[in-house]
Formats: structure tokens, C-alpha cells, sequence
């Protein structure tokens, strides 16, 4: 693999650039994105040496990294355009559409559909770094609609980057991903606004925060750019979730008006075992 193209220069399309310089040999790697800013610092940074907004003919992989809402009509179009050696995939945070809206272009065996469980609170070039993906899961959906010589070309990108791979329906992603995902982006957006319109007075913010509140609250720092089309794109989901997280906030919201200390206190003890589940994923 010699030539990868890159078309968003953020968080994650940086961070791809940056991790393959580190780990493979000789690469060349250009990229594009909408905003000229980001074109200026992605250049400045190394993550990629030219700025172009089309690939070449000749590149191994085109990675599309830019907001949900954009993604479906720049895959079509980037298939449209590459040559019969070149493989896209894209790090979108939803599957079923693109799947879906792919299904019968001539060019699907060139499409990978990916989706990293990777990302920080920031955005923009400045934001990546060489390891963001490194020991991360790669969910791969619909692995056997892509060209078996063409996904050799992921995975070695994706070996090199030291990615896990995990293999979903796209339909059940999107599902798990409201769950696990989405609705913690929402539930941290929301309480930043609770406190914000609650404590007007940010010094007070500032003195009585605590690490629980920040780290809490860390997410409602995510770009609005990229998390208001993953709302849209997989509104289903995300409002079967957001029922049932509203229903239980309603129900201890009752217990603590009825003082039902020992009821709150077994709710509690029930849900810590969510910190069994996630120690055992380290």
C-alpha cells in the first residue's frame, strides 16, 4: 500500500494519516476537506503533503471522515469516481443508510463499511494524534459484499494501526450505537444545559465542580457539527432510547421525592454491575 486519500482533516481522518505515517513505510497521503482552515493545518501538521480534492486513480485507500449528513452523497460519488484497485471506507457512526444507499452501485465491492470507537471531546486537525486509534474496535458490517483482495488493503491498515476488529448487521450497529453512544452525547449535552440555565453565576460552576461533574459532562464539549447529523441519521434508534432513559429518570425522580432510601439504594447496587461489564472489555 502506497497512496491513501483522506477526505475530512478532523479528529479522525487526522488521526488515521498520523498513526499510518508512524506504523507503514513510504506513504503518500493527500486529502481534502470543505473548510480551508482545516486544509491549512492538516498540511502544516503532516497529515497529509497535498491537498486535492479528488483521489488518484492509482490510490490504495480513500478514507471519507467527515459529518454523517454528508457521507451517503460523497460515498456515491467518490465509487463514481475511483479506480477498479481502490478501496473507500468510511469512519461514519451510522451503517444502515450508507449500506442501504450503496446496495446496488456498480462499484459496492469497493466499499468497506467501518466505524472506530475512537474520539475524544475535540474536533479539527489540531486535535489528532498518532495513537487516538491504537488497541480502539473497528466495527466492520456487511465484510462479505467487499472484493476479497480489495479488504486486504483495510487490514493492513488496520493491523498496522493495532485496530480490534468486530464484525455487526448494520442495523443492529446503529442500534447498539443509540445506546452506548448517542444517548451519552445527549445525556452530557443535556446536563451542560441543566447546569448552565440553573447556575448563572460560572464562578460558581468553576469552584464546585467536581471530577464526577467533569467527567460527566466532558462530552457536551463534542463539535455540534459532527454530533447534530448523527442525531438526525439515526433518529429512530436514538428516540427508542432516549423513551427509555426518560422513563427510568421519571422513575428515580419518584423514589427520591418519596424518600425511598433503601429503593435507591438497591437500584444503585443493581446497576454497578455495569462496572464488571466494563472492566472485563480492558
Amino acid at each position: 500500500m502506497k497512496k491513501i486519500h483522506i477526505i475530512g482533516l478532523g479528529l479522525l481522518g487526522g488521526s488515521f494519516s498520523l498513526g499510518a505515517k508512524k506504523k507503514l513505510n513510504d506513504l503518500v497521503i493527500t486529502g481534502f476537506d470543505i473548510d480551508p482552515k482545516n486544509q491549512k493545518d492538516a498540511l502544516t501538521l503532516g497529515i497529509i503533503s497535498e491537498v486535492k480534492e479528488t483521489p488518484d486513480l492509482d490510490t490504495d485507500l480513500v478514507i471519507l471522515a467527515t459529518p454523517a449528513d454528508t457521507l451517503g452523497g460523497l460515498l456515491v460519488k467518490t465509487l463514481d469516481q475511483i479506480g477498479p484497485e481502490t478501496l473507500v471506507f468510511d469512519v461514519g457512526s451510522t451503517k444502515s443508510s450508507l449500506t442501504k444507499l450503496t446496495a446496488g452501485h456498480p462499484k459496492r465491492s469497493q466499499y468497506l463499511a467501518a466505524h472506530p470507537i475512537a474520539g475524544t471531546e475535540y474536533s479539527g486537525p489540531k486535535a489528532a494524534f498518532e495513537d487516538l486509534l491504537d488497541r480502539k474496535v473497528m466495527i466492520i458490517c456487511e465484510l462479505e459484499k467487499t472484493d476479497l483482495h480489495l479488504k486486504e488493503k483495510a487490514y493492513e491498515l488496520f493491523d498496522a494501526l493495532n485496530l480490534k476488529l468486530r464484525f455487526m448487521d448494520p442495523e443492529e450497529h446503529d442500534r447498539h450505537l443509540a445506546f452506548v453512544s448517542h444517548l451519552s452525547h445527549i445525556s452530557s449535552f443535556m446536563l451542560g444545559q441543566t447546569v448552565l440555565q440553573k447556575m448563572a453565576d460560572e464562578k460558581n460552576i468553576f469552584d464546585m465542580a467536581g471530577s464526577g461533574f467533569a467527567s460527566t459532562v466532558r462530552l457536551a464539549k463534542s463539535s455540534p457539527a459532527m454530533w447534530a447529523p448523527i442525531l438526525t441519521e439515526n433518529k429512530e434508534n436514538i428516540l427508542n432510547a432516549l423513551d427509555g432513559y426518560i422513563a427510568n429518570l421519571s422513575s428515580f425522580r419518584e423514589k427520591i421525592a418519596q424518600g425511598e432510601t433503601k429503593e435507591l439504594f438497591d437500584e444503585m447496587a443493581s446497576i454497578n454491575k455495569i462496572r464488571d461489564i466494563l472492566e472485563l472489555g480492558k
